[in-house]
């Protein structure tokens, strides 16, 4: 096994000179305020292809031997991210690649590696997640291919080291901690080369989405696992099987891996929105996350978070609101049961909902059945606390039929 380190690190930052930008290390006063620490976003979602995964894809393709005949075309997998590395680097190295992706990419990610590929990119759509992906490129290769891959390869991981080096550039003290998404594990195990060589004080902590923990239960083991299912909604950083490089740079140097559940990332997504005036993906929100519901005290802690992506298709609004919505436990779904006479919605509305109460969501069928009917209602609230309420109401009038946030596979089925 080839091993990252500190020097190869330095050589990737010279090839990466007119490539990659050198992103902002900003302080966010919200939140600093909030948290009582001083909390700095390093801005890789200001990168040219918002993402620090051009530094990896170029640094790798940079790398090879092209001058020669060896290598007459490249093939990669990848969720959205590292295609674009790899389109934009394809198109300035003027060498031709295949990119494989998965059918749920959302359309946004799609365009934009065509927009940086143009010519020299040809895009294949295949399963349903990266792994998926992953394994149909990897059929595909000859001798006239090489395999970028997204996180377990040297050069790949040297590439992204190099946000480690800037970010030290760029702090005016060291760090106590520095927050990274993980999803493969190439960025942390990159970052890790540098922070273990030039600042080995700061403490590493890593950040999963709840929904796809590879890492965690890989670590948990003591031994790489492949997940068998995966929620795919944090597109960036979902996958079922880590690389064999970070796990090992992990199992050695991670200071604490934090797990972080899809509907807090979309709360975040949301008030950087709103708050801050920042877009970013759900990869790209996830270490903010992570420091809000942190069990350790990180009071006066000077703090870096690296916001990985901007790439948010803002078609998926509806469902990161959603999503934000259930989590805060704002917004629950019933089956109602009406009974079989006229005014029997009105009485509902009048005696079971409260005054800051919203019907956001009704499908009704009127059914053969003498006595009672039913319909999926949609509630939205003001305050997390009038749920009891209003469940209490709902089974004092005799409308209670089930509560359906406590089966999320049936809600997804029904809604």
């Amino acid at each position: 096994m080839h091993i990252p380190d500190l020097k190869g690190v330095r050589k990737a930052s010279e090839n990466l000179r007119d490539v990659s930008i050198v992103t902002p290390l900003n302080l966010n006063e919200r939140l600093s305020e909030k948290l009582n620490c001083r909390i700095f976003f390093k801005r890789e979602d200001l990168q040219k292809v918002r993402s620090f995964k051009i530094r990896g894809a170029f640094n790798k393709i940079k790398s090879l031997n092209l001058d020669t005949q060896d290598v007459k075309k490249i093939i990669c997998a990848s969720a959205g991210n590292h295609a674009q590395g790899v389109a934009y680097s394809c198109n300035k190295l003027k060498i031709f690649g295949t990119i494989y992706m998965p059918e749920t990419t959302p359309k946004q990610k799609v365009e934009r590696v065509k927009m940086f590929g143009g010519d020299f990119i040809e895009i294949i759509l295949v399963g349903d997640t990266f792994d998926d992906a992953q394994k149909e490129a990897q059929k595909q290769l000859d001798n006239d291919t090489v395999f970028i891959h997204p996180f377990d390869d040297k050069e790949v991981i040297e590439g992204q080291g190099t946000v480690a080096l800037e970010i030290l550039d760029q702090i005016d003290k060291h760090f106590d901690y520095l927050v990274i998404p993980i999803g493969g594990g190439g960025l942390i195990a990159g970052i890790i080369s540098v922070f273990k060589e030039l600042s080995p004080k700061t403490k590493i902590i890593g950040v999963e989405a709840q929904g796809a923990p590879a890492m965690y239960d890989s670590l948990k083991q003591n031994k790489i696992i492949e997940l068998k299912k995966i929620d795919n909604f944090v597109d960036g950083v979902s996958i079922k099987k880590i690389g064999g490089i970070p796990f090992e740079f992990c199992k050695e140097h991670l200071d604490d891996l934090i797990i972080v559940p899809e509907g807090k990332i979309c709360q975040t997504i949301l008030e950087l929105y709103n708050k801050d005036g920042i877009v970013v993906e759900p990869a790209g929100a996830i270490g903010i996350s992570a420091l809000e519901i942190y069990d350790k005290d990180i009071s006066n802690k000077n703090i870096g978070v690296l916001i990985c992506g901007g790439n948010n298709d803002i078609t998926r609004m509806a469902e990161i609101k959603e999503r934000a919505l259930l989590y805060s436990k704002l917004k629950h779904y019933f089956i109602v049961k009406f009974p079989q006479r006229k005014g029997a919605l009105r009485e509902f509305v009048n005696n079971v909902l409260g005054q800051n109460d919203d019907i956001t969501f009704f499908e009704y069928v009127k059914k053969n059945n003498r006595e009672y009917t039913t319909a999926i209602v949609g509630i939205e609230l003001k305050f997390s606390k009038d749920l009891s309420d209003l469940m209490k109401k709902m089974k004092e009038n005799g409308f209670f039929g089930e509560y359906l946030n406590e089966k999320p596979d049936t809600l997804r089925l029904l809604i």
